[in-house]
């Protein structure tokens, strides 16, 4: 059987604008552009996963139960859009964390590729023919410790630069509709390699 690919987003400071620690779904914001670029993912073949860090459970800042309605808003958004959430992950933990339950060393929280090869697995994606799109180098490396390619934006967020071959991106772009532009070259030149054999 044929598997999926996907596109593999990462949320605050990626998909939806960043405010630290908010589960409050009337303050969600899409990205400029965002809906362009996630319509034309979706007309690629794409399926649209989202990875979150939510290290405010861990941290006693509010309660797991408060993403769910976050996930709904989200979901409720893209859909007025025609564009279909595929799947929705987050990591709860934190090793510094206040919360005994989420205070701990974990495979899911970024760095980690725990949630993408979760999401590997209930989607039957080919990582390899998959993305993963993100706003600082963590999301990099978790993307391809996963087997993804990777996209960068470039808009402010990461502020550390620390470069090693396992957090650099394949293209860094400024923002998710140029992403969208790159995968959609990446798709046309392998059409084009696979016609000329």
């Amino acid at each position: 059987m044929m598997k999926s690919k996907a596109v593999v987003l990462d949320k605050g400071g990626t998909l939806i604008e960043d405010i630290p620690y908010n589960v409050d779904s009337d303050l969600i914001r899409l990205s400029d552009g965002a809906l362009e670029a996630l319509r034309m993912f979706q007309e690629m073949g794409y399926q649209l996963i989202v990875v979150t860090n939510q290290s405010g459970i861990a941290r006693g800042f509010f309660p797991e139960s408060a993403l769910g309605k976050l996930e709904d808003r989200l979901r409720e958004i893209l859909a007025s859009a025609n564009i279909v959430l595929n799947g929705f992950y987050y990591c709860p933990h934190h090793p510094q964390g206040k919360v005994s339950e989420y205070a701990f060393e974990c495979s899911c929280r970024k760095p980690q590729p725990g949630m993408i090869l979760r999401a590997a697995l209930d989607h039957e994606l080919d990582l390899s023919a998959s993305w993963m799109i993100g706003d600082i180098l963590n999301d990099m490396e978790a993307g391809n410790l996963a087997g993804c390619r990777t996209i960068l934006l470039k808009n402010g967020h990461e502020t550390e630069w620390n470069i090693t071959t396992s957090r650099r991106p394949d293209f860094v772009v400024k923002n998710l509709q140029e992403a969208a532009q790159v995968v959609n070259n990446e798709l046309l030149f392998k059409r084009i390699l696979s016609d000329a054999q």
